[in-house]
């Protein structure tokens, strides 16, 4: 089968390749992936950022697709159904955390940019009937992110007024969205005008341009503070958010992209009763949920743009640029 897997001995770090089919084991199930969606992680594999690099590794953790085949102790109910798959393993009995095992597809194991994929059977399940292949591709790791950040940890209630920084991103996408279907006041945060105005057409009440000086005085003027704060960069960008949040607020952090803050507001912290908090990925229950609340809300990822297979190092210098709104996604078949 086809596979866009990492070599780092390649200019592009990755390539197309054929890779082999495994034996199916017992209790898995074979699918034939429809089409796969990429995420941060996948580039940050590319640029040699993540742990346990292993070239000819298929990069991916998102797909959707058809179950093909079956292996010993599957019901025979399940050739044929469309399905997305939970790319986290592992995860463990402690919906507080993760354990020491926990991991997700695309790295160390086989991923899903390919034409097929061998997982266990508890790991698939069925594809919302509403969403598209492309669609249901962008949804499972971006969604669990999202979905656990606001209700496990961040705890949202209808009309709170929730900020979304980052707003274009896959997760900062559904984030947004997720929240406005909790029955949130949601706002959002970005360095183009262009991303603000699709936000505002999914539904979101204001954006501002942290790239604007003054724009956390703009934010307060309008919303008198934050109950919750969704947010991916940290760094020093983490001052801001301590200055908008209300008293008592929570500040909810899945990611960090431009590193360790270098000066923390610690007497704003706690003189203001500051909740600020990491999260990641999700536990099964969380995905099992985000799939139900997805369902019953008919929310549907934005997809950014669909590439070939053949076109996988654009797709992914696409990534790495940011400019992207919404999901990127490989079509396989």
């Amino acid at each position: 089968m086809k596979g866009i897997i990492l070599n780092q001995s390649l200019p592009d770090k990755i390539e197309l390749a054929e890779v082999q089919i495994p034996y199916l084991k017992k209790n898995e199930v074979r699918v034939k992936i429809k089409a796969a969606a990429l995420n941060h992680r996948d580039e940050w594999c590319r640029q040699g950022l993540y742990p346990t690099l292993k070239d000819g590794i298929i990069l991916g953790s998102d797909c959707s697709g058809v179950v093909d085949e079956i292996g010993d102790g599957v019901d025979s109910k399940w050739p044929g159904k469309e399905v997305v798959i939970n790319p986290a393993f592992h995860w463990g009995n402690n919906q507080k955390a993760q354990s020491r095992d926990f991991k997700i597809l695309g790295m160390p194991d086989h991923g899903t940019l390919a034409e097929y994929i061998h997982v266990p059977l508890d790991r698939i399940h069925p594809k919302p009937s509403h969403l598209s292949f492309d669609q249901a591709a962008g949804l499972p790791l971006g969604g669990v992110t999202a979905f656990r950040a606001l209700s496990y940890r961040g705890d949202i209630k209808a009309g709170e007024k929730v900020l979304v920084t980052g707003f274009g991103g896959g997760v900062a996408q559904l984030a947004a969205q997720l929240a406005i279907a909790f029955g949130a006041k949601v706002y959002v945060s970005s360095s183009s005008e262009e991303k603000i105005q699709k936000a505002l057409e999914l539904g979101v009440t204001a954006g501002f341009n942290y790239k604007d000086e003054g724009w956390t005085d703009y934010a307060l003027a309008e919303t008198d503070g934050f109950d919750l704060i969704i947010d991916s960069a940290m760094g020093d960008t983490l001052s801001d958010l301590i200055e908008v949040v209300k008293p008592g607020g929570r500040i909810v952090l899945y990611g960090a992209t431009k590193g360790n803050p270098s000066v923390l507001e610690a007497r704003k912290i706690f003189w203001n009763q500051i909740q600020i908090m990491g999260t990641t990925m999700g536990s099964d229950r969380d995905f099992e949920e985000m799939l139900a609340f997805v369902n019953t809300r008919q929310i549907a990822p934005v997809i950014d743009t669909v590439f070939e297979m053949k076109e996988a190092v654009k797709a992914f210098d696409k990534m790495k640029a940011g400019k992207q709104m919404g999901k990127i996604v490989i079509g396989i078949s």
